[in-house]
């Protein structure tokens, strides 16, 4: 295999500053060294890399964006960085070091008392705790303010019941952050921090899956689950889900320009050495079409990403912003592994490439954490003023 070269037509390393190329770099290594040689068997054996967690964690991944606390304290353009270099090797290690810093330490670290703060983000910054994120439901995905799940304060406790669906890192998880409704409180919807080992807290990985084998998705089961009110995050409404689920969005705008680029390397790598009717398959217009649209597409996805970290570091980036990225760049990073996987021929479909299997998991990637199609009724609302999905 040659070694990566990445895209860069617009020169976007000269807008990066020593530092952001820096973390970028470091990450790049890791990922060619560490993740490459192993994801392929880790995704068909369904398995997750746990051995990874540690490294990832010394390296500052984990909560990068946040201040104190062990953590790197980043810039959110590093960060998109970091996400961008961890899904040119998998989504599902993008997705597990998402759900870790985006999904659950950046909700303690916004909404969380100090002692909730002192207790779990140093270890989980070390990678010692991992955490898992509990909004969906299975009847409930895109309309999380459906959701059914309860929690009944009893005193000084808070007893929650139901169940929440398509969960990452649920099964290795020491910790969820579970949102649920309050009866007792008009069933204005809270989040909660419940540690593993809880009673009446249980899980069911989910299995015989076609996308993010390499990630743990799972159930997450409350039946009469007793935790103390101390428990509780200090927000109410989905205003709280909502905020760590726009963290999440964008680090995947810049995952899927690092699926993207990894999918367009192995193309152009392929069609250059891949020899029919005496010569390479890259001589050909149709081919040479293809490869100039992936290019294309990529190059205006980094320069998309690029101003979005911009503007969230200088706390400027809204929820559309986020949105029209990671609806645009996840669609086109799926185009590309279609068309990898068509450039690669019956190549396209084995494990001794990679294309398949990005493009299995963007397709979920594509579904998760706001379909294409909500981010384009989101966007749709900020155009016009009216909400099409009421």
């Amino acid at each position: 295999m040659k070694p990566y070269n990445a895209p860069d037509f617009m020169q976007i390393d000269s807008l990066l500053s020593s530092e952001e190329k820096m973390i970028r770099d470091t990450v790049r290594d890791f990922v060619s060294k560490e993740i490459i040689p192993i994801i392929d068997e880790c995704f068909m054996k369904d398995e997750f890399p746990k051995h990874l967690i540690p490294e990832i964690a010394k390296l500052g991944m984990f909560g990068s964006t946040i201040q104190g606390y062990e953590c790197a304290g980043l810039s959110y353009t590093s960060y998109g960085l970091i996400m961008q270099e961890l899904e040119r090797g998998d989504s599902g290690l993008r997705s597990f070091v998402s759900v870790q810093g985006a999904l659950c330490m950046h909700p303690i670290a916004t909404f969380g008392t100090e002692e909730q703060k002192k207790k779990y983000l140093p270890p989980m910054a070390r990678g010692e705790k991992i955490g898992c994120f509990g909004l969906t439901e299975p009847d409930f995905g895109s309309n999380p303010g459906g959701m059914i799940t309860k929690a009944n304060k009893v005193g000084n406790e808070y007893i929650i019941n139901g169940n929440k669906m398509w969960i990452t890192n649920g099964g290795i998880a020491d910790l969820a952050i579970v949102w649920a409704k309050v009866p007792e409180e008009n069933n204005k919807i809270h989040g909660f921090i419940v540690d593993k080992g809880t009673k009446g807290f249980t899980t069911r990985d989910i299995h015989k899956k076609f996308s993010l084998r390499a990630s743990i998705t799972s159930e997450l089961i409350f039946e009469d689950c007793k935790i103390p009110a101390s428990q509780k995050l200090n927000v109410t409404g989905l205003k709280g889900p909502f905020s760590c689920l726009n963290h999440a969005r964008y680090g995947i705008s810049w995952g899927a320009v690092g699926a993207a680029m990894a999918c367009y390397d192995e193309a152009l790598n392929y069609s250059k050495t891949r020899i029919q009717f005496d010569k390479p398959i890259a001589g050909f217009q149709l081919v040479q079409a293809k490869l100039v649209e992936m290019f294309t597409n990529i190059t205006k996805d980094q320069l998309l990403s690029l101003q979005l970290g911009r503007l969230k570091d200088a706390g400027q980036a809204t929820p559309q912003h986020i949105s029209m990225a990671k609806m645009n760049n996840v669609s086109n990073a799926l185009k590309a592994a279609r068309v990898t996987r068509d450039i690669l021929g019956a190549s396209g479909i084995t494990h001794e490439y990679q294309c398949g299997r990005h493009m299995m998991n963007l397709e979920s990637v594509n579904t998760y954490e706001g379909t294409e199609d909500i981010h384009r009724l989101i966007l749709g609302e900020y155009i016009t003023g009216i909400p099409a999905y009421r």
